[in-house]
């Protein structure tokens, strides 16, 4: 199974659901009393629907047939039914092949307890050699249609009780024992083999000589084989439920064996999985076999699946294996009675997934075999108790609906399905979820359920798009696994608390989860890349959302699959969470933000309409250093541009000052009225400047474009958000010029605001930063080395153009305010000698 983390529910969950147990009433005992009860009245001695229970869970045959007095003299009560019953036999004849007539033949005169082994797939020979289970028929012989040939002269060949395997041996021998044979049912209701009914033509010609000369002792309803392949393979499915649908499949198909072979009808063959899963659910709940069932299933873990098998698995192909099973439990039988008949589970039912299903309480077990049943309304299937209606092969998949509130508990210590399993089921109901344990439950199916999943403890994995119904989606405590190729969606909000985990293996850029409602992230997330896959640089959708419908961010994210040469962190914008993933040894976008985006509209180049923000220290800061080389980035910015630009701006204002009634003793007045003079930057019609708003990246562009005298240019066709905005000029300039990027998604996204981390990365593409940092940089305790603009503020901060705050961090997502735009521009200006000294002059 893998290593398993252990993790306890955790404290102060944010909700906690201990919903009641559902309870599936017990069916009224019929006539015979419940099968469980009574199972041991299955003798020659009683001989009536009354007194016999295999005679009486049968007893839907008599809608459609009276027996007679004798073998040749029953009545037909519903020839629709019965002819297409025989005819089904017919027409298979005619089409079967070589191949499945050489099985039928090998079905038919091998012990079923051989066959059965087959189930067991790469571990059928090491189970016939262990538990000394053996055939003499190895191959058909060539004179096999005019001799008949039996096993070993009908010696037992089921296996030997003193082997390794001596328990398994008695639990098969147990079911098939003394109160399991068809003989008094075949009796009772003296209906004909299909081939009595039609001619021998029909049987596979290896098995003629196998045909019965008494046809008043061989009738064909119930299949005395199928019920046999059934016994056999239920008693291997409970002692190695790992193999639970493989040896189902395995015994329907030695069911259908008998049609192909021409010795039985398919409702003889309905007929006789009727009556085993009855006898099987009977005897494994029988007090008296406790500890022999028990002992039959340590062995089988004990010793048997601690080999190595080398045989053929048949039964590896699961939807294969399902659809075979499903058909023929009713072999196309249309409904003869109505089809909306509330389910019955009958008494002891539950036993049958006592292993398969270990987790759940014998009541939870119930509820499954309640939400998986067949319809009502098939011949046969219509028993008082529920028998014929069970699926079992549907049931081992989990629940078919949550009608009420359900709590999984899981131990991963246990071992086994108390560790892990898969629900593959359509899930529907308006019951609840709630996972405990520290085992790992996956969910397969397209669930509708609407009661909502809640984690608590352990690992809840989805596996398909609406693993999780169409509800909330709350994790306390567990980790949340999404393992989905393509789109995996939670139908309401989804919630986190700290300690949970959210997994997400993503394989495609397509992985996304979408989640319907709000979303209030913490605690940890977890990026596994899969697969393979290795994203490009750029942006990966993660969670989707609605606008403005989140709160909250992941305190831990962890990433895995990545190249070593790449490095990626979260985005948090207002309606996705994305993945930025970069080259580590890129600079890294201006286009990256951990803030969400802004819907403010600026209309002109002189301000924004978002709302303050805090002011950044309180103080001027350090001045640029003067040097004496060139500060400016060759492929960016001219110098001798800049120079002119600084000059004309210089001899326009004639020395003339304009206040603003906002900025009093601002700590970046001075920087401001700079500004303000050189054309970078006016203020509001109402005198005031808004040094505290937040600068939109389309102002920020032009900002930059007018301080380092880039000319306005055709709005870029890199970006599809940009023709029409008031900036489109500037921001053109500056995409020619490569200063800025925009998103994955081909937008520049113009009015939202710019991060202090976009400043500096800005910055960083006019300013050759390398020169300029000669200073002792700022230690921020918010700016990791791993963080993609890293390198831009520290060498930013040596080169003493920015600061940070009082308390040692630099809040490198916080928008960027009016007056710390034009402070770091005024200060990457002035970081030319040439340029600070004409600055100086004004």
């Amino acid at each position: 199974m893998g290593a398993l983390l252990l993790l306890n529910p955790a404290a102060g969950n944010i909700a906690m659901a201990a919903p009641a147990e559902a309870s599936i009433e017990l069916p009224e005992a019929p006539a015979w009393g419940h099968f469980v009860d009574s199972y041991k009245n299955n003798t020659s001695v009683n001989m009536d629907v009354y007194s016999n229970p295999a005679i009486g869970v049968l007893s839907g045959f008599l809608d459609l047939w009276k027996p007679g007095s004798s073998w040749d003299n029953g009545t037909k009560l519903n020839s629709e039914v019965l002819d297409y019953n025989i005819q089904y036999v017919a027409d298979l004849a005619e089409s079967r092949t070589e191949e499945e007539e050489i099985a039928a033949y090998y079905d038919d005169r091998r012990n079923q307890t051989y066959g059965a082994a087959d189930g067991l797939g790469s571990l059928a020979d090491v189970y016939r050699e262990k538990s000394g289970t053996y055939t003499t028929i190895t191959s058909i012989p060539d004179d096999a249609t005019t001799v008949k040939y039996s096993d070993g002269n009908g010696a037992n060949k089921g296996g030997n009780s003193d082997s390794e395997l001596g328990k398994m041996v008695d639990l098969i021998g147990t079911l098939r024992g003394n109160y399991a044979s068809t003989n008094p049912a075949k009796n009772y209701y003296s209906y004909m083999r299909p081939w009595r009914w039609l001619d021998e033509s029909v049987i596979v010609p290896t098995l003629v000589p196998a045909r019965s000369s008494t046809p008043a002792t061989d009738g064909g309803f119930p299949s005395g084989h199928t019920n046999a392949s059934y016994l056999a393979s239920l008693a291997l499915a409970y002692a190695v439920p790992e193999r639970f649908q493989e040896l189902l499949t395995r015994a329907s198909e030695m069911g259908n064996s008998r049609i192909v072979a021409g010795m039985h009808s398919p409702l003889d063959v309905m007929g006789g999985r009727v009556m085993a899963t009855a006898l099987a659910a009977a005897t494994l709940a029988d007090p008296d076999n406790a500890e022999l069932k028990k002992a039959a299933y340590d062995q089988a873990h004990d010793i048997l699946l601690k080999e190595t098998g080398t045989a053929e698995d048949r039964f590896s192909d699961y939807e294969k294996n399902k659809e075979e099973f499903t058909e023929r439990l009713t072999y196309g039988f249309a409904p003869i009675a109505s089809t909306t008949k509330p389910m019955v589970v009958p008494k002891g039912a539950e036993v049958l997934l006592e292993t398969r299903q270990p987790y759940l309480s014998a009541e939870q077990r119930r509820e499954v075999l309640a939400t998986t049943g067949l319809p009502s309304g098939y011949p046969v299937l219509d028993d008082p108790e529920g028998w014929g209606r069970l699926n079992l092969f549907a049931a081992a998949d989990g629940y078919g609906a949550f009608n009420d509130d359900v709590t999984v508990t899981m131990d991963a210590y246990k071992g086994g399905f108390h560790a892990a399993d898969s629900w593959r089921n359509d899930i529907s109901g308006t019951g609840k979820l709630t996972k405990e344990g520290t085992g790992t439950l996956t969910l397969l199916g397209s669930n509708t359920y609407s009661g909502g999943t809640e984690l608590n403890a352990g690992t809840l994995e989805g596996g398909s798009a609406t693993a999780f119904g169409s509800g909330d989606v709350l994790n306390n405590g567990g980790t949340l696994t999404e393992n989905v190729t393509g789109k995996w969606i939670i139908g309401g909000s989804f919630t986190q608390a700290a300690e949970g985990t959210l997994e997400l293996n993503v394989a495609s850029s397509d992985d996304v989860l979408e989640a319907r409602g709000e979303v209030h992230a913490n605690g940890t997330l977890e990026v596994n890349f899969t697969d393979d896959y290795k994203p490009g640089k750029g942006t990966i959708t993660l969670i989707s959302h609605d606008g403005n419908e989140r709160t909250g961010q992941f305190v831990d994210v962890e990433i895995n699959g990545l190249p070593s040469s790449y490095k990626a962190r979260v985005v948090y914008q207002s309606d996705k969470i994305l993945l930025k993933v970069t080259s580590s040894s890129d600079s890294s976008s201006d286009s990256d933000s951990d803030s969400d985006d802004s819907d403010s509209d600026s209309n002109s180049d002189s301000g924004s309409d978002s709302s303050n923000d805090t002011d950044n220290n309180g103080t001027e800061g350090p001045q640029a250093p003067e040097t004496g080389v060139n500060p400016f980035q060759s492929n960016a910015v001219s110098r001798d541009e800049v120079l002119k630009a600084v000059n004309d701006a210089i001899a326009a204002t004639n020395g003339g000052d304009q206040s603003f009634s906002d900025i009093g003793d601002h700590w970046g007045g001075d920087f401001i009225a700079k500004a303000v003079k050189l054309g970078i930057i006016t203020g509001y019609e109402n005198d005031t400047f808004r040094p505290n708003a937040s600068v939109t990246r389309a102002e920020f562009a032009a900002m930059i474009a007018r301080a380092f005298a880039l000319e306005p240019q055709p709005a870029s066709a890199d970006f599809n958000d940009t023709g029409s905005n008031w900036a489109a000029g500037y921001i053109g300039a500056l995409a020619d010029k490569e200063i800025i990027n925009g998103y994955a998604d081909g937008s520049f996204k113009p009015n939202k605001p710019v991060s202090r981390a976009e400043m500096v990365a800005i910055i960083a593409r006019v300013l050759n930063l390398d020169a300029l940092a000669t200073g002792e940089p700022a230690s921020f305790t918010d700016v990791s080395g791993d963080y993609w603009a890293a390198n831009a503020i520290e060498q930013a901060s040596s080169a003493g153009l920015v600061q940070g705050t009082t308390d040692s961090s630099y809040a490198p997502n916080r928008p960027t305010t009016r007056a710390e735009a034009v402070t770091l521009i005024i200060r990457a200006l002035e970081s030319d000698s040439s340029i600070k000294a004409l600055i100086e002059r004004l």
